[in-house]
């Protein structure tokens, strides 16, 4: 139950794949034009994710190490396929919403890269588990660009309107800037709150936009990338 908890609270706030990660960039800025497109395009990646996640998992000893990536892809496209199938069918409106971005899942750096750091090493309820809270993680962020950009473009939150007659609405944040803008200020209030925290003395190092070390004189030995080129060394020497 620890680690399942541990997993879920990993994806939502150390490693939230948007505000700390900065993964999945692309469907992040393009389809948040609204808060119900984001809360879709963040469910939908969570469910590839977690499935994805948990069928590595059983797999991970059968796939050989040499295909592992392929190999990954083609789990990733299975699910994203079938995700795509169903939207179309039961959510039309959210399919053409979204467009475009719902294939482009399988190549989505997040998923991929849980697949790769944890799913291939891990037993599978604990990456099923992983790949939820990293879901929930992007789900959050997604959301939370939306509804602003949505409230102050538009005027409306998920579709409803909540602002007075006489608002006028700042169409720039339901363009393509809009989505800069509002990440950068979302991102620059998690960086106040990190800061605040370290001032009480609190230890914040996970909380922070990406990962802001000098990879060179790097010493932390749980880094992904370390491990990755350490047991590509050992292949090479071996």
């Amino acid at each position: 139950m620890n680690d399942v908890k541990e997993r879920l609270i990993n994806g939502l706030i150390k490693e939230n794949p948007t505000f700390v990660l900065m993964l999945g960039m692309c469907p992040t800025l393009a389809v948040t034009t609204s808060a119900i497109n984001g809360l879709g395009m963040g469910l939908t990646t969570m469910v590839v994710l977690a499935l994805s996640n948990a069928f590595i998992s059983l797999l991970r000893n059968s796939i050989p190490d040499k295909v592992r990536i392929p190999a990954f892809i083609v789990v990733i496209a299975s699910f994203v396929t079938m995700a795509e199938l169903l939207l179309e069918g039961f959510i039309p409106s959210l399919y053409d919403a979204l467009g475009i971005y719902i294939p482009l899942i399988v190549v989505n750096c997040i998923i991929l890269g849980r697949a790769e750091a944890y799913a291939s090493k891990n037993k599978v309820i604990a990456s099923l588990f992983d790949g939820i809270g990293m879901g929930l993680g992007f789900s959050f962020a997604l959301t939370c660009i939306g509804a602003v950009r949505e409230l102050i473009g538009a005027g409306t939150l998920f579709g409803y309107a909540v602002m007075p007659d006489s608002y006028v609405p700042s169409t720039i944040f339901i363009m393509a800037p809009g989505a800069f803008f509002v990440l950068a200020v979302l991102t620059a209030i998690q960086n106040k709150v990190k800061i605040a925290g370290e001032k009480r003395g609190k230890d914040m190092s996970k909380i922070q936009s990406g990962c802001g070390s000098d990879c060179l004189n790097c010493n932390d030995t749980g880094c992904t990338k370390r491990i990755y080129d350490e047991k590509e060394e050992g292949k090479a020497n071996g």
